[in-house]
């Protein structure tokens, strides 16, 4: 495995967290607490390595190759939606980062009303992006492959 790898290793682990997302909030509303827990820890964690992952390669990109980011040009149809989902995505990407933060510690410390009231918005901006995550990574490598 190279460096030009990543990106497939990143969709990875997107969808290692939306499946973590999904399984906790299942887990939740079974009302097992421990399972979902882990379940967010373990999407937390998945998220973390994404985005070591994620700035190793675009580094490497940039840095190594001399390269910009790999432009969505074909097909030109489809190039507006595809913009659209990636502004929304990286928009709540950034927006996910303090939301996922602040949930996390509320659940830890058990200041269980707050984090209920935050994690009503941050879960589902959480699911979003990484499920967004995985459909650029098709959208750019897989379905519409650009040159």
């Amino acid at each position: 495995m190279s460096l030009a790898d990543l990106p497939v290793v990143n969709a990875g682990l997107n969808a290692l967290s939306t499946f973590f997302l999904i399984a906790a909030f299942v887990f939740i509303r079974r009302k097992n607490i421990p399972a979902h827990r882990n379940c967010m820890l373990a999407a937390f964690g998945t998220s973390v390595l994404f985005l070591a992952s994620y700035l190793t390669y675009h580094t490497y990109v940039a840095y190594v190759l001399k390269r910009g980011p790999t432009i969505f040009k074909d097909p030109e149809w489809f190039r507006p939606i595809y913009l659209a989902i990636l502004g929304s995505h990286t928009i709540l990407a950034m927006v996910v980062v303090p939301l996922a933060l602040v949930t996390l510690y509320l659940g830890w410390k058990r200041r269980d009303e707050r984090h209920r009231r935050i994690a009503r918005w941050t879960w589902p901006i959480w699911i979003y992006v990484s499920f967004t995550g995985v459909l650029i990574y098709l959208l750019l490598y897989q379905i519409f492959p650009q040159s």
